[in-house]
């Protein structure tokens, strides 16, 4: 058990150093198990945080995300988050200001995470396979950047199905619908 703690510990120090080292703009921690982000990648990578524009965490066992993440990697223009834990974002993803896409499917988000509304800058939205029922149809409308919402494999109610073009300028991914079982 230790062993197999201390390679995967291993493994991330070498992907920061990696990053650091070679002034990379982007950091790869998929498949690490992790199960919040190590505080010490913050020290490690101070020196190039604004340069990083491209995170992936995905499929790891994260439960949350912290506003010092955010704040940190403020320049992000791509998070990957898929495969995780997580059922609600920080509200300082508003300030990322130049992030365009976002991947949070196979998670737990059982509402559309609000904060998202408000990057004005989002072209890509995946939450596929969540449990996501209701969605804020007007602010997602009002987002002109955006291009693409998946929401497939989501329990979204049927207003959601009404949202076609030219209502929403964006392309909205949905599972098709169940046929209703007969009696």
């Amino acid at each position: 058990m230790q062993k197999k703690m201390g390679e995967a510990v291993a493994r991330v120090a070498r992907k920061v150093n990696d990053t650091v080292e070679n002034k990379t703009d982007s950091l790869d921690l998929a498949n690490c198990k992790l199960m919040t982000f190590p505080v010490g990648i913050y020290k490690a990578m101070r020196t190039v945080t604004e340069g990083i524009h491209c995170i992936s965490l995905a499929n790891n066992e994260l439960k949350s995300l912290t506003s010092r993440f955010v704040t940190t990697f403020s320049q992000l223009r791509e998070l990957n988050l898929a495969g995780n834990y997580l059922h609600r974002l920080p509200e300082e993803v508003t300030s990322l200001l130049h992030l365009r896409a976002i991947n949070l499917s196979r998670n737990r988000f059982r509402r559309f995470p609000e904060p998202l509304a408000t990057v004005a800058t989002l072209e890509t939205i995946d939450l596929e396979e969540n449990e996501i029922a209701e969605v804020p149809v007007e602010k997602l409308a009002s987002m002109a950047s955006l291009r693409s919402l998946n929401l497939r494999a989501n329990p979204v109610g049927p207003e959601v199905r009404l949202l076609v073009r030219p209502l929403v300028p964006f392309d909205l991914l949905l599972s098709p619908e169940e046929p209703v079982p007969k009696a």
